[in-house]
């Protein structure tokens, strides 16, 4: 009998294993593998959200100064806009070219999240964070060393550099949030994201007045450097995940997104996303331009890009508190309704008092958009490890807009300042989003049978 046992085991005499070594190894290899990915999915099956207390909060802080830091600095090229547009680009450049240069930069922070958004469901959130800070600080090192009427070297230094190096950064601050926060993850991450527009409302009096004060403009953005390179590095410090990385590798980037883009109303919600990113940033980079044209002082016309961006801040939290109750859908498609009439009204505004109102207005309107948008994207994923990637996808399709919408608005105001051509497909693209969410949400309803959305 143990003889007979012996033989089996060795492959001799008759009472040969039906498999031989190598298989028995392939499915212990099977096995581990398999038991390795149910653990981990235990692992994440059994985390529970803290949605509160000091930890997470701290984390909340660390992506509100990223945000602070990165999104809000981009949030105040209506400053570079202008500069460019009447003193440093004047004479070589139009203003539709000059719009590219922020086009770009917006089109590379959100389509870069496609591979960094990857990157952080595969646990590589330091890796990406550290990178990111370190590429911002440097490319605006390299913007304070340009020369006026070169364009290449700002576009080359602002448009990439800026845009890679927030885009590396922006899914994966975000991303964190929901590490730690479930049932109040719209609060959540509606504070974060306010971050960018107190960004958005600080940076542009800080940097008109060091651009036309005494330090001028290349001190000026070395001094800018200097302050968000150390807000970064705080805001690092403070932002610690807590899932594991995801142990299921969902093939190649090609295959996830064909998976997501099988998803109908996903698709709708993302043309819906791209459409309003095409018209949205029109008053943003232009308000202070229009404001001078219409001959407001420069005094108030500096500080129209705060105002807006200040009622964002407002804008990006207090309509999240009603996602809880009437759904992220619900309330994001009347905030954008809202925004693209305020842009047509745009074309009546010709004084102070009204550009003041204006800017309060969209800025609160176009910061509930802003501010609603992670909450909606997270709410049609099919798991909380896929966010991440889902963003990513997202972001980058609505990229696109971002990158023809502010030269096509550039190119129609011409060197005549037409204005009312601008506003005209700004506010068209805005209300056509608006459509692509409602269509969305019909079909999300119609699935869950709810209208809770």
């Amino acid at each position: 009998m143990n003889k007979s046992v012996e033989s089996v085991h060795r492959g001799g005499g008759k009472d040969v294993s039906p498999f031989s070594e190598k298989e028995l190894e392939h499915g212990k290899h099977e096995e581990t593998t398999e038991t390795t990915e149910v653990s981990n999915e235990t692992k994440k099956a059994d985390v529970t959200f803290p949605d509160g207390g000091l930890g997470a909060w701290v984390v909340v802080l660390g992506v509100f100064l990223t945000q602070f830091a990165t999104f809000g600095y981009t949030n105040a090229y209506g400053v570079y806009n202008d500069f460019y547009v009447r003193e440093y680009l004047v004479n070589t450049s139009t203003s539709s070219q000059i719009s590219w240069i922020g086009s770009v930069q917006l089109f590379l922070v959100l389509s870069v999240g496609l591979i960094s958004g990857r990157g952080f469901d595969s646990g590589y959130f330091y890796h990406l964070m550290i990178a990111g800070a370190a590429l911002f600080v440097f490319s605006l090192l390299m913007i304070s060393i340009t020369q006026a009427e070169k364009y290449y070297q700002l576009f080359l230094a602002q448009g990439l550099g800026l845009g890679i190096s927030v885009g590396i950064m922006y899914i994966p601050a975000l991303g964190i949030v929901s590490h730690y926060f479930q049932k109040r993850r719209a609060l959540a991450l509606g504070i974060a994201t306010s971050g960018s527009a107190f960004g958005g409302a600080i940076h542009p009096i800080m940097l008109n007045a060091w651009f036309h004060g005494s330090l001028g403009f290349h001190s000026g953005v070395k001094a800018s450097a200097g302050l968000t390179g150390g807000l970064l590095i705080i805001a690092i410090l403070l932002m610690k995940p807590r899932y594991p990385p995801n142990a299921k590798k969902a093939g190649s980037t090609l295959k996830l997104v064909r998976h997501f883009l099988g998803d109908l109303p996903y698709v709708i919600l993302i043309l819906g996303t791209a459409l309003v990113l095409a018209g949205l940033y029109y008053p943003i980079f232009f308000v202070q331009l229009n404001a001078i044209k219409n001959g407001i002082s420069s005094g108030l016309a500096f500080y129209m890009i705060a105002i807006l961006n200040g009622a964002s801040v407002v804008g990006r939290v207090a309509p999240n508190m009603l996602v809880y109750r009437f759904g992220a859908f619900n309330v994001i498609i009347p905030c954008v309704f809202v925004a693209s009439i305020l842009v047509f009204c745009t074309l009546a505004v010709t004084n102070a008092p009204g550009t003041i109102i204006f800017a309060v207005l969209y800025g609160f309107f176009s910061g509930a958009y802003i501010g609603l948008l992670a909450p909606m994207i997270a709410s049609v994923a099919e798991s909380d490890s896929e966010i991440g990637a889902r963003f990513g996808v997202c972001f980058t399709f609505t990229g696109l807009g971002g990158l023809i919408g502010m030269p096509i608005a550039g190119a129609l105001l011409s060197s005549n300042f037409i204005w009312w051509r601008p506003i005209l497909f700004s506010g068209l693209c805005v209300c056509c989003g608006g459509l692509c969410f409602t269509t969305s949400r019909f079909f999300i309803s119609r699935k869950k049978g709810t209208q809770l959305l």
